[in-house]
């Protein structure tokens, strides 16, 4: 009996030692919200296998000097046999480089062309202290909003097909905001879109709002994508990818 009792107290002991030590990368969803990694493996998304796996159940983004990018590329999240396309949306998914440079994004409503490459909105992030949180437009029109601004595109009337950024407000001092990001750890990036308005969401703090009335650029649907970029050796990785419709 005395045995018995040592024996099933043990096994209690290594199955309980054995849950400690599973890492636990899911989240719970919230309601409304659709999971797009499964913290596995890479099902639900494609991108150059070269650059993109899943490391202790978080998507990872390498690249280094014996296997630099060639250009920015990126991995694709997909919808069965074809690419994910979003429109009015919100998502969230947390983020953290492991590398003293590195360079990423979240695109989203963009196209999608040979070799994994994207163009289009672009929610920036960085291991540096200028560009995190901004709207870029990958392949296009370049930086639309600077961090820590209220911005309305719009048609430049002195230079026909090409756009003006207005800023209108302020959403604090962009050294300030950086402040609240924090580097090496994970941080929580939000991108709420619907209809023209986009804004980001960095560690709860709002850092772009956009209004994007150029008609002849703003894009309605596109695909949703993360970023790796060319330049130095660079390690980025991202757990707990959800979206939510907003219709």
């Amino acid at each position: 009996m005395k045995i018995n009792t040592r024996i099933a107290g043990l096994l209690a002991f290594v199955a309980v030692a054995q849950l400690l030590t599973i890492p636990v990368r899911a989240q719970e969803v919230e309601p409304g919200f659709k999971s797009l990694f499964n913290g596995q493996d890479l099902t639900g998304w494609v991108g150059r296998t070269n650059h993109w796996s899943v490391q202790d159940g978080f998507i990872t983004g390498i690249t280094s000097l014996d296997n630099p990018a060639k250009g920015n590329n990126f991995l694709i999240a997909r919808d069965g046999a074809k690419d994910l396309v979003v429109d009015d949306f919100e998502l969230r998914l947390s983020y953290r480089f492991s590398s003293a440079w590195g360079n990423s994004g979240i695109q989203y409503r963009s196209a999608g062309f040979e070799n994994c490459v994207v163009r289009g909105y672009q929610a920036d992030m960085e291991a540096g202290p200028t560009h995190s949180g901004i709207l870029y437009e990958e392949g296009g029109r370049g930086i639309l909003a600077k961090r820590g601004e209220k911005v309305i595109i719009r048609d430049n009337a002195d230079k026909p097909g090409k756009h003006k950024v207005e800023v209108v407000g302020s959403l604090g001092d962009t050294k300030e905001i950086q402040a609240g990001i924090k580097s090496g750890d994970w941080n929580d990036y939000v991108v709420i879109v619907k209809g023209n308005h986009l804004q980001h969401f960095i560690n709860g703090r709002q850092t772009v709002d956009v209004i994007d009335e150029q008609a002849s650029k703003a894009v309605k649907s596109g695909i949703l994508a993360l970023q790796i970029h060319a330049g130095q050796p660079m390690k980025i990785q991202f757990k707990n990818i959800r979206i939510k419709p907003l219709h």
